[in-house]
């Protein structure tokens, strides 16, 4: 293999015989002598039959293996494993962030030692394509990416167009009693129409479409549906490019450089995207060796007027996005705010590419930069005495009368005991919710709460209660929700010293979060220690609470 020994690559030296255990290997699986020649192409993929975001992926590995054959190259698949956020809640979430940097690691340990020359990365989902970016920042080789593409949305009989977080709202809806629990399995079966990712703004898609505006991935890679005929096509082609870039030199970061990041941060901002990109994208910056904290990626995603809004912040689908030209239609909407002397990996000059007349918007569901929804970002970053290092919201998922809320405090110590508070007691209107004891050491594992606070808007309360937990929230998620409470409550940070009736004041606009106690009443509760519950942390997760850092940097683990 090439990259063993740079001097018996496909270059035309002279074949190493030290080499000859590893081809011999080779052959056995079927490579020839002339296969091994060639520039040796990584295919990384998290194919899974259990998440529907990776279950087209088997087939899509075929076809880009395809394209790196006809570019010259040869390729090797090996597997990642791909937990789907969705099926994990619960219990099952305390190992899902964990296994971003598993992923990270597992790929980083199989490239180098194998000595492939470039990667693709086939993945989809939540954690497992921030994990996969980590390991090609890591790699520093020639890497692209391609998703699954999206999930067929779901037209009920009164016309209502449905995706997953609906399905999770729903939950609160039957709650309730506004539906049947003939309505609510009937929906269980249909909301999820086929395999692809959930077709709404979620971490899924925000990092798919992030792919896309740095050019690691092809345009409409992510939006397009899954089982279109374009994504055959794109996975050639992406086969074909990862050779062409392994051929001319160079490495990832050579093109994944901090600009290109910036606009990368731009667009998920301008899109209305998830807040878990913000933990994903410090990690890289950190593995980067970027200076980059939450202030100052706040200052990179509030330079950017909101443009988009998609399920569950607005009506529109990913599959609308598409159709209104995707992520090149945004883009061009803010070009005035981006790095435009950018050559993406899959080829061409960003601001070439933008100028074309192709990705002109349509304005109902991509606005103009001059009309926005936002002007200033879609993200809040919260600072206060209940969050020092800092907090995150998405303000554009949240309604207008509760940007500005204070109200007394119903403290928590994990998920369980809130989703129990809303299934059996009545939530007084006004009240804050605070989960404590959820963060990346708590936890352990920093676990969405995407089912409480999706059962709070099914239960029509998103106008009237907020929630705040050192914990995370999906990309699914809207209403007032404030996560990644930093220093979290394990580690001795104020949210652990919350009680019952305090007072919190939130003020979105303002970029504040305070808890309203005396510094001489918080001082005796300081003086009583710190008291933390029984949060086991099993096997790996002993691990990882061990050594994670905080979310306030990204929740680094390996």
């Amino acid at each position: 293999m090439s990259s063993r020994n740079p001097e018996n690559s496909h270059r035309g030296k002279a074949e190493d015989i030290t080499e000859a255990y590893y081809r011999g290997l080779m052959h056995s699986v079927g490579y020839r002598r002339k296969d091994l020649d060639k520039p040796q192409i990584a295919i990384v993929n998290s194919w899974t039959e259990v998440n529907p975001g990776h279950e087209p992926l088997r087939k899509l590995a075929e076809r880009v293996k395809e394209g790196v054959w006809a570019a010259g190259g040869c390729p090797g698949e090996f597997n990642v494993p791909a937990p789907c956020d969705g099926i994990a809640q619960g219990a099952g979430m305390h190992y899902i962030l964990p296994q971003r940097d598993l992923i990270a690691a597992s790929i980083e340990a199989m490239v180098q030692a194998h000595g492939f020359e470039g990667v693709v990365m086939l993945g989809s989902c939540d954690k497992i394509l921030p994990g996969m970016l980590m390991a090609a920042v890591r790699l520093n080789l020639p890497t692209l990416f391609l998703t699954a593409g999206a999930m067929m949305p779901c037209r009920l009989d009164n016309g209502r167009t449905v995706v997953t977080p609906d399905l999770k709202e729903a939950i609160g809806t039957r709650r309730k009693g506004e539906i049947s629990q003939e309505t609510f399995l009937d929906w269980q079966e249909k909301f999820c129409a086929s395999s692809g990712t959930c077709s709404m703004m979620g971490t899924a898609n925000t990092m798919g479409c992030f792919l896309e505006a740095t050019g690691l991935a092809p345009f409409g890679s992510a939006t397009m549906q899954a089982h279109d005929a374009g994504k055959v096509r794109q996975a050639r082609d992406v086969g074909e490019r990862i050779v062409e870039l392994v051929q001319h030199g160079g490495s990832f970061l050579d093109y994944f450089s901090k600009e290109n990041l910036e606009n990368g941060i731009r667009y998920i901002s301008a899109s209305g995207a998830s807040t878990n990109a913000i933990l994903h994208l410090l990690a890289c910056s950190s593995l980067m060796g970027l200076d980059m904290d939450l202030a100052e990626f706040d200052r990179v995603q509030s330079s950017v007027p909101v443009v988009a809004k998609f399920k569950p912040s607005a009506p529109f689908t990913i599959s609308d996005y598409h159709q209104a030209g995707g992520v090149p239609a945004l883009l061009a909407a803010i070009r005035e705010y981006l790095h435009l002397d950018i050559t993406l990996p899959m080829g061409g000059r960003l601001g070439d590419i933008l100028a074309k007349g192709e990705v002109a918007t349509a304005a109902d569901i991509i606005h103009p930069a001059a009309n926005p929804l936002e002007k200033n970002g879609c993200y809040a970053i919260l600072r206060g005495n209940l969050a020092p290092l800092g907090a995150v919201a998405k303000k554009t998922g949240i309604e207008p009368s509760m940007l500005v809320h204070r109200g007394p405090a119903v403290v928590f110590s994990s998920e369980e005991d809130v989703r129990r508070f809303l299934l059996e007691r009545t939530v007084e209107k006004g009240s804050v919710l605070v989960v404590r004891h959820e963060g990346p050491k708590g936890g352990p594992g920093m676990r969405e709460l995407s089912i409480p606070a999706a059962m709070l808007v099914g239960m029509g309360l998103h106008t009237s209660v907020a929630m705040v937990t050192d914990g995370r929230f999906s990309g699914a998620t809207r209403g007032p929700c404030v996560g990644h409470v930093t220093p979290e409550a394990w580690e001795g940070g104020p949210i652990a010293y919350v009680r019952d009736g305090d007072l919190i004041d939130i003020n979105i606009p303002e970029g504040r979060i305070e808890l309203l106690v005396s510094e001489e009443e918080m001082q005796r509760r300081l003086a009583e220690g710190l008291v933390r519950p029984d949060h086991p942390a099993p096997g790996l997760l002993a691990a990882y609470r061990k050594t994670v850092g905080g979310a306030e940097a990204g929740a680094v683990w390996l």
